[in-house]
């Protein structure tokens, strides 16, 4: 079968395109061109009505990962709210000022989520150390950790991503995600040995009009989930699983 593939989406046609198109899961977020962010409550629902695991995005803001005052409360309160509406899996992170995990935090969500599956999200490419965070992540009960080995993609990281997978052991995933291909998908499964993928399977919309870049409503052309995209990135990480 190969690896799993989950795809991250922010929008209703995102949720369509990546289940029509083959994902295992979807992570859920809103403004992807922030990195993600926390979604809407109706957009939850559509996306565990659609009857694909749906991991979802817990992240206030834009930014950094040093929590502010009242944000881990905040994240607490969403991680609830997402679990009430069905959600299989919630996607966090939080660090220090020095860059290390803040564990006290993180240990804080794993106890909010009740046993659904937590993710440490790519907040740890921002650590001194991701072989060593991995470890801790574990050790926190975590169940996945999404990273692109601290590099700006996957592919490059993919050195410290195999590191990751040899640190994880059974008693964590490691989720590659960041500029993953249909075209680098298998290459980068077979260096790392990662046993899931996550990638945005997307294409840039058209050019916002000029009043609407005048007037600050967009920077520039949105990224869209492709169907077609998906089914390739599906199809490769299929075949890349069958013997030789």
């Amino acid at each position: 079968m190969g690896a799993l593939l989950e795809i991250c989406v922010d929008d209703a046609a995102g949720i369509d395109a990546a289940c029509a198109g083959g994902a295992d899961r979807i992570e859920l977020c809103s403004a992807l061109e922030l990195g993600g962010l926390t979604p809407s409550a109706a957009l939850i629902e559509q996306a565990v009505g659609s009857g694909c695991i749906t991991h979802m995005m817990i992240r206030p803001r834009a930014g950094g990962f040093v929590l502010e005052s009242g944000e881990a409360t905040l994240m607490l309160d969403e991680i609830r709210l997402g679990l009430a509406r069905g959600v299989a899996g919630m996607v966090v992170g939080a660090l220090r000022p020095d860059g290390s995990l803040d564990c006290d935090a993180l240990a804080r969500f794993r106890d909010a989520a009740q046993g659904a599956t937590l993710v440490l999200h790519r907040a740890i490419d921002l650590v001194p150390d991701p072989v060593a965070a991995v470890r801790e992540a574990a050790a926190l009960g975590y169940d996945k950790v999404l990273s692109s080995g601290g590099a700006a993609t996957a592919v490059e990281g993919a050195a410290t991503l195999a590191k990751m997978v040899e640190a994880a052991g059974d008693r964590l995933a490691i989720i590659a995600g960041s500029g993953v291909t249909p075209e680098n998908v298998a290459s980068l499964i077979e260096r790392t040995g990662v046993r899931e993928v996550h990638g945005s399977a997307s294409r840039l919309g058209p050019d916002p009009d000029a009043d609407t870049l005048r007037l600050g409503f967009a920077t520039g052309p949105r990224r869209r989930t492709d169907e077609t995209i998906v089914r390739r990135l599906r199809a490769a990480v299929t075949d890349q699983g069958r013997p030789a």
